[in-house]
């Protein structure tokens, strides 16, 4: 214990608390994560051992070991898991609030505008697959408002989903089914959904089978086109619309060479009507034009990418396949709190992504102020970042920082390379980190430490 408080001074804590919401600490207690006090007493120590359990891939009993030798408290591995199931509600009032500090740019109106998709979870030494998440996404707040795990052979459909009235739910072309469409229909819900013209063939107001080829081909790139067309299943017809948009060159390359990838993975031929249509995004909507204009439809699917996000930084940034758990209700549990971390994963490409935006020419933008930099960021992570970057800790620039963790993630930045991903960001984030820790250790006046 005594070294523990030694390091005190080397704490970031505070750093960390800086970045969460107001009013976490008394939400705690209002959300049911400490209605007892005894051990844990504080909002603090609750979250810093969870993050603990999660952030750093730490098993349940290497979490209380770490916990009590760190002088935080003394938990058994049973206590952080009911810990962790009684702070659910919690984590998720954070990773609303967090998500609200998103600047918006599409208002949802009437909607309840919501994702679902699909992922799979392969159990640690399994030689497959061995779980199969399907999820909503509420988008007005990343959080999970819909959750059911199946095995490998549980297919994406629409029928799992419940809906209420006005719900607009945005899915991928894996959903793009008659049933399914049938499914969200007969709920008074809304649907937007990518589709192929094998999965979801559409019909004209006569009857007769539209032609999606025949009346995407017309479209030159950046143009937007939309049509009635209706959908049948068991007789009855659902009024809809027919949207598409045609891809730029290189994104229709992109997807050619995804197709013919995926083909000779599965010893497949490509016909020359599936090459044409990786030309086009094409999506079938039930919200009339009065209510949803075909932009604003097309700008809507854009931000489904949004629960792609999410599901990466779950299974890749927060390694929630790693946690071996044996049931859906833990699975769901950790959900909540991997939200927290996934959101602030997003978050940190976003603000990275915005500095490397800002006026790159321009001497007088923020983001080339060595000042403006120094006011947030620690000393430390200065002095270690000019040292990676070799230039003076004083000259070091906001845009100079973000490049520079970046590249310690594997960031290229090649002239036809985009913006870093949150990926690269956070690898390269925690790498420095570390280096940061070691700067720091080094020097603080620990003094005469006895062994054995």
């Amino acid at each position: 214990m005594q070294d523990a408080k030694r390091l005190q001074g080397l704490d970031d804590w505070a750093v960390v608390c800086q970045f969460l919401p107001d009013g976490w600490r008394d939400a705690a207690r209002t959300q049911g994560a400490l209605r007892r006090g005894r051990v844990i007493r504080e909002a603090d120590t609750l979250l810093r051992v969870l993050l603990l359990h999660l952030a750093a891939g730490c098993s349940l009993k290497e979490t209380a070991l770490r916990a009590r030798q760190a002088g935080w408290c003394s938990v058994s591995a049973v206590a952080v898991h009911k810990r962790l199931r009684a702070a659910e509600q919690w984590l998720r009032w954070m990773a609303e609030q967090l998500w609200r500090q998103r600047p918006r740019g599409l208002g949802t109106g009437e909607f309840r505008v919501r994702a679902v998709d699909a992922t799979t979870v392969q159990e640690r030494g399994a030689t497959g697959t061995s779980w199969r998440v399907h999820f909503g996404i509420n988008l007005a707040d990343l959080q999970c408002d819909f959750f059911e795990l199946t095995d490998v052979k549980g297919g994406e459909t629409f029928r799992r989903l419940a809906m209420a009235r006005n719900d607009l739910i945005l899915a991928d072309r894996a959903y793009g089914t008659p049933p399914g469409v049938a499914h969200v229909v007969a709920q008074d819900a809304y649907v937007l959904v990518r589709i192929t013209r094998q999965n979801m063939p559409l019909f004209t107001e006569s009857g007769k089978k539209l032609l999606i080829l025949s009346r995407v081909r017309r479209l030159r790139i950046g143009d937007i086109g939309d049509w009635p067309a209706w959908v049948q299943r068991d007789g009855r017809r659902i009024r809809g619309r027919l949207l598409a948009i045609r891809k730029s060159r290189v994104a229709t390359q992109r997807a050619r060479r995804k197709l013919r990838r995926k083909a000779n993975r599965n010893q497949q031929s490509l016909s020359k009507e599936s090459l044409q249509e990786a030309k086009y995004v094409v999506i079938w909507t039930s919200v009339p034009r009065r209510k949803l204009s075909a932009a604003k439809a097309l700008e809507w699917y854009r931000v489904r990418w949004q629960v792609e996000e999410w599901r990466k930084a779950l299974k890749s940034g927060c390694r929630i396949e790693a946690a071996q758990l044996k049931s859906a209700e833990a699975l769901e549990q950790l959900t909540a709190l991997a939200s927290v971390v996934a959101i602030r994963l997003i978050q940190l490409r976003d603000l990275a992504q915005a500095t490397l935006k800002d006026k790159p020419d321009d001497p007088a933008s923020p983001s080339e102020q060595p000042a403006a930099l120094q006011a947030v960021v620690p000393r430390a992570w200065i002095t270690v970042v000019s040292h990676l970057a070799r230039c003076p800790a004083e000259e070091l620039t906001q845009r100079q920082f973000w490049l520079t963790l970046a590249k310690r993630g594997g960031f290229i930045g090649r002239k036809s390379d985009g913006m870093p991903g949150w990926a690269t960001i956070w690898k390269g984030w925690s790498e420095v980190m570390l280096i940061v820790q070691g700067f720091e250790l080094c020097q603080a006046p620990l003094g005469r430490v006895r062994c054995g």
